[in-house]
């Protein structure tokens, strides 16, 4: 079969051509064969270049997922530990990949060192995809002559910070799927069970309870306008989102999460938990103060959490020390935690410090998340217990009080 290509070689320019192969396996074989590293490929053959054209426009839609990223700092340290230099550590990055978009990007990672510039400055226009951690971070590595160490330190952050966020994620979706699971029991019995009963209960002639009513009319309700119930839904949900997006209504809605019983705990501990490592991290790769803590502030979730860490460096810009700033928002950081970044800086172990605090809260989101299900199975257990003992009250006493009549 014969393939077009766009490939590049070992100085980085971009070379296009036609080759011969069995499939992109083998192309990229023998381009690599001639030290061209394969970029895209697609068959002469019109019908199957428009397969391979939608290909890639699918591939330029993806993502670069944090696990490829991880890999990518974890793979990189150990090759330039070994003794290679960046571009051929880079190649064979850029080579091993799957993932089409992030094969680009380190092209073009390649092609702007090729040109003199620095590995920090040619991530860059990719800002999108590595974001200000890594960048920063990668920066401090070169000009400290420490890249290696600073790759081996990244990849750990990014991967605990991975299993921190899988964590907490899987601990909300088992409530989540239980109360979705009861709306749609709900949903059904009130489609096709009480209309059935509804008739029942007309023939018996009796004086309903108001429960009862209550369903019947939820019922009736909900089978006429259902179109109008399944639109204001959407629209609920919709403009919900759209809230939530804008500065004031994220604001008021991290505000009350924070404040929900067993949930709100535990997204205040993530929060520190990242806030910790990720500041520590920067911190040790020499990252400034101020610099460190404006990029903490933009990864943390939570906007009560960014305001004090912005606040934070505003404070520290006018000399005064983190721990009296952040002693201003004791709902946010607990004394523990303020006392011992003032033991840091007292004793100029500041990043020592933010590590022990980052293990700490990161065993104890784990605790939490593990004891989740124990802690909230009883409350959804009584939850569920009422709904269904008032869908069973609703349904069964008219029924005996129209047989009591008989």
């Amino acid at each position: 079969m014969l393939f077009e290509y766009v490939a590049v070689d070992k100085t980085g320019a971009k070379i296009e051509g036609e080759e011969d192969g069995e499939n992109e396996r083998n192309l990229a074989a023998k381009l690599r064969a001639k030290n061209l590293l394969l970029i895209e490929s697609w068959a002469k053959d019109s019908k199957q270049k428009k397969s391979f054209e939608i290909q890639s426009i699918l591939w330029r839609l993806g993502r670069v997922s944090l696990v490829e990223k991880i890999n990518f700092a974890r793979n990189l340290a150990v090759m330039i530990g070994a003794g290679l230099s960046l571009i051929r550590s880079l190649d064979a990055m850029a080579e091993q990949t799957n993932n089409l978009k992030f094969k680009k990007i380190i092209v073009d990672i390649i092609e702007n060192v090729n040109k003199g510039k620095n590995f920090s400055e040619s991530m860059m226009p990719h800002n999108k995809i590595f974001g200000d951690i890594f960048i920063n971070m990668i920066a401090s590595g070169e000009v400290s002559g420490k890249l290696e160490k600073t790759l081996i330190l990244l990849s750990r952050q990014m991967k605990r910070d991975y299993d921190l966020r899988s964590r907490v994620r899987s601990a909300m979706i088992y409530p989540a799927i239980i109360v979705t699971v009861l709306l749609a029991i709900g949903i059904l019995m009130l489609v096709y069970v009480v209309p059935t009963l509804t008739s029942t209960f007309a023939e018996l002639e009796i004086q309903l309870p108001i429960t009862t009513r209550i369903l019947i009319a939820s019922s009736s309700f909900l089978l006429t306008y259902y179109l109008y119930v399944v639109i204001g839904f959407a629209g609920f949900i919709a403009l919900f989102v759209r809230i939530i997006k804008t500065k004031s209504g994220k604001e008021i809605f991290d505000k009350i999460i924070i404040k929900i019983p067993v949930f709100g705990p535990l997204i205040q501990k993530f929060n520190i938990a990242r806030m910790a490592r990720t500041f520590g991290s920067l911190i040790i790769s020499g990252v400034s103060i101020t610099k460190a803590l404006e990029i903490t502030s933009s990864v943390l979730g939570n906007v009560l959490f960014r305001q004090a860490i912005a606040q934070a460096s505003e404070d520290i810009q006018k000399g005064k020390p983190l721990n009296e700033t952040l002693k201003k928002f004791p709902k946010l950081f607990p004394p523990m935690f303020t006392q011992t970044i003032s033991v840091g800086e007292e004793t100029g172990t500041i990043s020592r410090m933010l590590f022990r605090l980052a293990i700490f809260y990161e065993e104890d989101v784990t605790t939490t998340t593990k004891n989740l299900s124990t802690i909230v199975e009883p409350m959804l257990m009584i939850f569920i217990g009422g709904v269904v003992g008032l869908f069973a009250v609703s349904i069964i006493q008219p029924i005996y009080g129209g047989l009591g009549g008989l």
